[in-house]
């Protein structure tokens, strides 16, 4: 019998919330259980396993954060549009540490849902979108996607390891100038 109030959907937001606490890669059924109060077992008939929890909790991520910036880029183009894009990912990973990571999870293919899929491909229709700004053939476009993947993430992840906070300038100061040296190699890019 399921436990009143419990469900697939509320277990994903409280792993989203654990995972902001302890780390995306520490929250599992386990520790929801423990976050709940209730035995391990209870949890099986909302979630078949942690590769799903965490696919889940990826979604919730991948849904907000999707979410965020489209409103961040809606009306925005070219450099407007990136550095607002940019933004929300960084504010996004500032803020909820552990759903970063989560957005950064690749769920097995067992486990993938059809929300967890849209969620991905509407972040890869955002920053084709905020492409379109710069006139950017095929192969080129998806060349631009990862370079500007690689690039944001990249920064991200390392300011979030504190791999800059060693030195000047700080890693606000340096974030604005390297969105617009990635809008100056758009523009100019052939």
């Amino acid at each position: 019998m399921a436990r009143a109030g419990l469900s697939g959907a509320r277990l994903a937001q409280a792993g989203a919330e654990l995972a902001d606490e302890v780390g995306f890669e520490q929250v599992t059924v386990s520790a929801l259980a423990r976050h709940f109060g209730v035995q391990v077992a209870s949890l099986y008939s909302h979630v078949r396993n942690s590769d799903d929890l965490k696919a889940r909790i990826a979604t919730v991520a991948l849904t907000e954060l999707a979410d965020q910036a489209a409103t961040a880029v809606a009306g925005r183009a070219g450099r407007d549009a990136l550095h607002a894009l940019a933004d929300v990912y960084r504010d996004y990973a500032r803020t909820h540490p552990g759903r970063y990571t989560a957005t950064r999870h690749t769920a097995a293919a067992s486990v993938l849902g059809e929300q967890y899929v849209a969620a991905g491909r509407r972040h890869s229709e955002l920053v084709r979108a905020v492409l379109r700004g710069y006139d950017l053939d095929e192969p080129t476009e998806t060349d631009a996607v990862r370079l500007l993947g690689s690039t944001i993430h990249g920064y991200i992840t390392l300011e979030l390891a504190g791999s800059f906070s060693h030195s000047e300038p700080s890693a606000g100061d340096s974030w604005p100038r390297i969105i617009d040296a990635l809008d100056t190699l758009l523009r100019s890019w052939s």
